[in-house]
């Protein structure tokens, strides 16, 4: 097991310099980069300062003679402040040597180290990432279990039709809803709306600030869960019905065993193989995010600050998060597999290894 896990681990290696290498390539080709737009933002104050000082007719010729003023020096100094000017892979060079002391350079957007941006970001990730993730076992494992064991009954028929119109219902679709049925939008103003904690929360007790992030917490976190809830409820109960019909519960069973430990000790363990892929990428928690959900409720997280990055041409932040996701991706890969073990001994890595 200790051959197999080294040779993963070293595995990830030239993964993650095929998945940087791709990325930097396509990102720093496509047009519209950090230079183009810093000199829009030039070209546009000049004509904003023109032409508040002397009319149209003096700022259509201030616009010319700017973009003649850029096109020279001007261009060559940003490109030697924002390294584009050297070659691409000489550029990627540079970045994977300063990678190597875990220094993915300087944001253009934000002027500070890319890392010291992700960590001020992360905080909200990480908060509703972990709270979902757990949220979501700890209910849908033994929902999955019941669905399974009362398979055609009614609570299953009716919780499946809850389940799949939860499903089909998109996340940002049900955020505006539930800020209008339940944010003040026209009925019942019962949870706050924006942010993830009050204005005057400092001044709150200990016990005041915790029901007061539960309080925010509620509306976007039933946004987070409402896609991963039904999939892994409909995963286990399909893993419990196919453990539940096989030879060796039917003997335990024949043998006067209690339905209770047929189904929790015997089955449940072999169903939980399929689900268990899924805890592995508990890594991945700490870079949960989504637009929309965190554009309407008023969220600074992960998933609005790679959007930005991405219409900012800030390459450094979105290469900067692409290595560090794709990092805890692999490794949650390799948990996943040793999680294999933890649940079915029957797996032996040892032969996979030789």
């Amino acid at each position: 097991m200790l051959v197999y896990l080294v040779r993963r681990l070293i595995a990830i290696v030239p993964t993650l310099f095929g998945i940087t290498l791709v990325a930097f390539v396509i990102i720093n080709l496509a047009p519209g980069g950090p230079i183009e737009q810093k000199l829009q933002q030039i070209r546009f104050g000049a004509q904003h300062a023109q032409g508040g000082a002397g009319g149209g007719a003096t700022s259509g010729s201030s616009a010319r003679s700017g973009s003649q003023e850029v096109t020279g020096e001007v261009i060559e100094a940003l490109k030697k402040q924002y390294g584009f000017d050297k070659p691409v892979l000489v550029r990627y060079g540079i970045w994977l040597k300063n990678l190597s002391t875990l220094d993915f350079g300087k944001s253009f957007t934000h002027e500070e180290p890319v890392l010291d941006v992700i960590l001020r970001k992360m905080p909200v990730s990480i908060q509703f990432g972990l709270v979902s993730f757990f949220l979501s076992y700890l209910v849908c494992v033994p929902l999955g279990v019941m669905k399974a064991v009362k398979h055609g009954q009614r609570f299953d028929t009716g919780s499946s039709m809850v389940l799949f119109m939860a499903y089909s219902t998109p996340s940002f679709m049900l955020a505006i809803l539930l800020i209008v049925l339940f944010g003040g939008g026209s009925f019942f103003d019962w949870f706050p709306i924006n942010g993830i904690v009050s204005d005057d929360y400092d001044s709150f007790t200990f016990f005041g600030k915790i029901i007061d992030r539960v309080h925010h917490f509620i509306l976007p976190l039933i946004c987070y869960m409402i896609g991963s809830f039904t999939t892994l409820t409909v995963l286990m109960k399909n893993s419990m019905l196919e453990e539940i019909k096989k030879d060796y519960v039917r003997t335990a069973r024949s043998k006067g065993l209690p339905e209770n430990r047929v189904v929790f000790k015997h089955a449940l363990r072999n169903a939980l193989i399929p689900v268990a892929t899924g805890l592995g990428h508990f890594l991945s928690v700490f870079f949960a995010g989504s637009l929309l959900i965190e554009t309407i409720f008023g969220l600074d997280g992960m998933g609005l600050l790679g959007y930005n990055s991405i219409l900012q041409r800030d390459y450094n932040v979105i290469m900067g998060l692409l290595v560090i996701e794709s990092f805890l991706y692999l490794l949650g890969n390799i948990v996943s597999d040793f999680l294999y073990v933890a649940i079915d001994p029957r797996i032996d890595f040892g032969a996979v290894s030789k």
